[in-house]
């Protein structure tokens, strides 16, 4: 299966688009390709990354979260009512994420995860979840992720409307399949296609 996104790049903070300049900002939405190990914020904080390491925009930030191990989308802004407006559940602005489990999820694994599981802070909202067959075609994770021989894995698709802390890693586990890997894809219209790790683009506000 081809894979829609090129190799990673090798060189931390290459842009694709350079900033604008002019005595006035104008309004801008980056979709950034975070790798493993950065942080959604621009100050690093022990071992992982900051953002400031990757993107030399001025007057940009996160628009929502994703942790430090997890990979994949992260849109940042300067402009306050659409950070919030991406970063609000109340929006409902769908966040699709692929998630190497371990072990082979069965039908009613998935119908659990589509109904909702209870998590300790309470039972999620109805999601999308099915098995990707064949597993999609991403880029190495640097480090990769440890492999138990005698324990198959598989990839699922799942798609949120929500963001409880580290949901998707508790509604996995919940069913009896722990998060191996775990890369978010799309945010509502934007996603990384075209992205390599560590890659940013402009995008327009949608």
């Amino acid at each position: 299966m081809p894979s829609r996104f090129p190799p990673p790049s090798r060189r931390p903070g290459r842009l694709l688009n350079a900033p604008a300049a002019g005595p006035q900002e104008p309004l801008r939405l980056l979709c950034f390709n975070k790798p493993y190990g950065v942080l959604s914020q621009f100050t690093p904080e022990g071992r992982w990354q900051g953002l400031k390491d990757w993107i030399a925009v001025p007057g940009v930030h996160a628009a929502g979260r994703l942790d430090a191990d997890s990979e994949g989308l992260l849109l940042l802004t300067n402009n306050g009512p659409l950070q919030a407006r991406i970063a609000d559940p109340r929006h409902k602005m769908e966040k699709t994420y692929w998630v190497q489990v371990e072990g082979i999820p069965d039908e009613a694994a998935l119908q659990a995860l589509r109904d909702g599981v209870q998590l300790r802070d309470g039972m999620t909202l109805p999601a999308r979840a099915r098995r990707l067959e064949p597993a999609p075609a991403l880029w190495e994770r640097e480090p990769p992720i440890r492999v138990r021989q005698n324990i198959p894995d598989c990839w699922i698709e799942l798609v949120i409307r929500e963001g409880k802390n580290r949901q998707v890693r508790r509604m996995t586990a919940a069913v009896g399949h722990p998060t191996l890997r775990l890369v978010r894809v799309a945010i509502g219209p934007y996603s990384i296609d075209g992205l390599a790790p560590g890659q940013w683009k402009d995008a327009a506000p949608a």
